[in-house]
């Protein structure tokens, strides 16, 4: 297990809640002696603190571990940032299902000391690069951890494009858009259009169409390594735009193609050792506990 001494502290703005449970985190820390470096808007709204400020894409390089305070869209925008620096990301869940950050605000002291200890698992999830080309030459990049979209964004026209896997023709298709979901996005957006739930130790990703316009459309789950390709018809007459973990748009024309690859690098996610996937499908999606009371 690494030893933690130099942590970076990121949390969701515009959160009476999150900074709350910042200050409240920072004041445990540096009362038990470690290092805290905060997000410089974070800083910024707790005057006085007299500790290091640093960016977030910085925090990777004087950071032995960051810890997340909000939802896990918060989470997720660290993740993109951070998952090339390699440095571990700890997640208190501010939001409201909390997949990926899983300390509870209430027991924040016990769960972060835990890790702290070294009692705690590690996992690595991949993410998602995207490309646009057109006429050939690159007009649009971005990186998700969870999805890579295809949407109209404003209009409600249905889209035209052309899906190929590997190089290998597989449908044209008139929809919404597609859905380019990681295991890890598999439990989003993906789950609501009816995906499947992929494990997070998969090396897939699932391919979700958007309300095809025909009944014999299903997703799709292809091996992690494909190159996805996505070439958008030069009849459609509206302008798509394509959302990286609904954080990051790039707009994008009749024409254009839309390559998705698997990033060369991984996120490193923390979690307390009591951390299970099915359990935690179980209470935030709902699903039925044992049949017979033990």
């Amino acid at each position: 297990m690494e030893n933690f001494t130099h942590i970076g502290l990121i949390g969701r703005l515009g959160s009476a809640t999150v900074i709350e449970t910042l200050r409240r985190l920072k004041r445990y820390l540096v009362s038990e002696g470690y290092h805290i470096i905060l997000e410089e808007q974070v800083a910024e709204l707790m005057p006085g603190h007299g500790l290091q400020v640093s960016s977030v894409k910085m925090m990777g390089e004087v950071c032995d571990l960051v810890i997340v305070i909000g939802g896990d869209g918060s989470l997720l925008g660290a993740a993109r940032e951070l998952a090339k620096s390699n440095v571990p990301l700890l997640g208190v869940n501010r939001g409201r299902l909390g997949f990926l950050t899983d300390i509870s605000p209430e027991q924040i002291e016990d769960g972060v000391d835990a890790v702290l200890e070294g009692d705690y698992v590690e996992e690595k999830r991949f993410l998602l690069d995207v490309l646009v080309r057109r006429n050939g030459e690159p007009v649009g990049y971005g990186s998700g951890l969870n999805d890579i979209v295809l949407h109209p964004g404003k209009s409600t026209r249905m889209i035209g494009f052309d899906l190929f896997v590997e190089g290998q023709f597989v449908y044209s298709q008139r929809s919404d858009g597609l859905i380019v979901s990681t295991p890890t996005g598999s439990t989003a957006y993906s789950l609501s259009a009816g995906g499947p739930l992929l494990h997070p130790k998969l090396d897939a990703i699932a391919l979700v169409p958007m309300f095809p316009h025909t009944l014999s459309s299903r997703p799709i789950v292809v091996d992690g390594k494909s190159e996805i390709k996505i070439v958008i018809g030069e009849a459609n007459e509206i302008y798509p735009q394509v959302s990286c973990d609904g954080q990051y748009h790039i707009p994008v024309a009749p024409g254009d193609t839309v390559s998705i690859t698997k990033k060369p690098y991984q996120v490193r996610l923390i979690h307390p050792t009591s951390h299970n996937f099915y359990e935690t499908c179980r209470e935030k999606l709902g699903w039925a506990h044992n049949l017979i009371e033990s």
